[in-house]
């Protein structure tokens, strides 16, 4: 069995995540149930901002809210000392009702309107890494009606193809992501926002991609970063900082073997120091965005077994009462994840089968996961499931995205309410046509 953070099993044979008997918690909260493991988040959070900190002079550490973003969260990524990165004006806005402070908050977005760019501005946003330049020509616009200088950085595309599913490299060449390097674009970027009255260019990004675990990439793209960031300094008089995004893997199952935040930080670090040298630049602020790597692992979902389905000669199918709606990653890209029955987590897993949700849908969970002996009425815990399940969740078939509770020293307290029936046509309307029987 995988285990992260706080996880063991308690005298009854039962897994328990952050002192909290996983059973008790399906009892008190319903299923499927999204459970965080605060204090591993915490030290994740941790983690970074020391590894990095210890080898590099001047570092910022920001969360990548899209991963997992409700207000909870945000008062953690608060109290840890990190930097906030949100992808969209929904994000932003939690942010913003959660007090975070405006400093530490920075926009992301390949597709940003001018709705979305009013917001920022108004809100006072930190930084809004542009994207492309009608982006920034937008921006510098409407920051010169307001009479202020936006800072920004600009998302460049690094031209750096790593190994990891199609769906999340994001800092090679054809990428709907950044301004290329190679084609220009980039460094026009650059000279425009040097021309600009109503845009201070403050620092370079760049994001590879997710889950991944060849620290080559990492060089390769401080390498290329840095050669860029002489460029820019050369038209822009200076540059402050360079952000290298995130995009660290997790161990999902237990062929999975991704580096260490210590082995990160020592490629980036290292890496960044040595082009400086190389390139005659004073060190720039780094920084970074992870986002799955502090919370992926923190993440626990419980589902209760409904069915188990034998087919002779054929599998055995276990379904649970979730699925698609509240993990649609087997689906979408192929994840893998392991799991145990959470009242048998001290036995010894004796079946193979196929784990499938509840949906009109294939929905697999995990299309051969080896278990205890699985009867309906079981609790099943899926692990790792703590980035990009809630932020991707849906409603359909129209179910209702289940509840996320915190559990810290033997506490659980909710942090995000199970959607109701009643939440599922709260937006919906009839046009009076309708109401009248056809």
């Amino acid at each position: 069995m995988l285990r992260f953070g706080t996880q063991s099993i308690n005298d009854k044979g039962h897994l328990t995540i952050g002192g909290c008997d996983s059973l008790d918690l399906a009892a008190a909260f319903g299923t499927p149930l999204y459970v965080l493991d605060e204090a591993l988040v915490r030290e994740n959070c941790r983690s970074y901002r020391r590894a990095f900190g210890e080898r590099y002079p001047e570092v910022e550490v920001a969360f990548a809210g899209k991963a997992l973003l409700c207000q909870a969260v945000c008062a953690i990524m608060q109290q840890e000392g990190m930097l906030l990165d949100v992808a969209s004006r929904g994000e932003l806005h939690t942010a913003l009702t959660a007090g975070f402070p405006l400093e530490r908050i920075h926009l992301h977005g390949n597709c940003k309107t001018e709705v979305d760019l009013d917001f920022a501005l108004d809100s006072g946003v930190h930084r809004v890494v542009v994207d492309s330049l009608p982006e920034l020509r937008l921006l510098s616009e409407l920051a010169s009606r307001r009479g202020i200088a936006a800072d920004i950085q600009i998302r460049v595309g690094p031209g750096v193809k790593t190994q990891t599913h199609t769906f999340i490299q994001t800092g090679q060449d054809d990428s709907k992501f950044g301004l290329g390097i190679a084609s220009g674009a980039a460094l026009e970027a650059a000279k425009l926002a040097a021309d600009s009255d109503s845009i201070r260019l403050c620092g370079i990004h760049a994001h590879i991609g997710s889950q991944l675990f060849g620290l080559d990439s990492y060089r390769r793209a401080v390498e290329v970063m840095m050669e860029f960031a002489a460029r820019v300094a050369a038209v822009n008089g200076g540059l402050e900082e360079v952000n290298l995004g995130g995009g660290l893997g997790i161990q999902y199952t237990h062929e999975d073997a991704p580096p260490t935040i210590d082995e990160l930080a020592e490629v980036i670090a290292s890496a960044m120091k040595a082009e400086a040298e190389r390139l005659g630049l004073a060190l720039p602020r780094l920084m970074l965005e992870p986002g799955r790597s502090i919370v992926g692992p923190a993440g626990t979902t419980l589902y209760r077994v409904i069915v188990v389905k034998e087919l002779p000669g054929v599998r055995t199918y276990v379904s649970v009462d979730g699925g698609l709606s509240d993990n649609p990653r087997p689906c979408m890209y192929g994840a893998e994840y392991e799991a145990v029955i959470a009242n048998k987590a001290d036995q010894k897993p004796e079946m193979t089968v196929r784990v499938s949700g509840a949906h009109c849908e294939t929905d697999t969970l995990i299309p051969e996961a080896t278990i205890q002996h699985a009867e309906p009425g079981d609790v099943l815990a899926v692990f790792a499931t703590g980035a990009y399940n809630y932020a991707m969740a849906s409603n359909y078939n129209r179910f209702c995205r289940p509840a996320m509770v915190t559990v810290y020293d033997g506490r659980a307290e909710i942090i995000i309410e199970r959607e109701q029936l009643d939440d599922l046509i709260r937006q919906d309307r009839v046009p009076e046509r309708l109401r009248q029987g056809g």
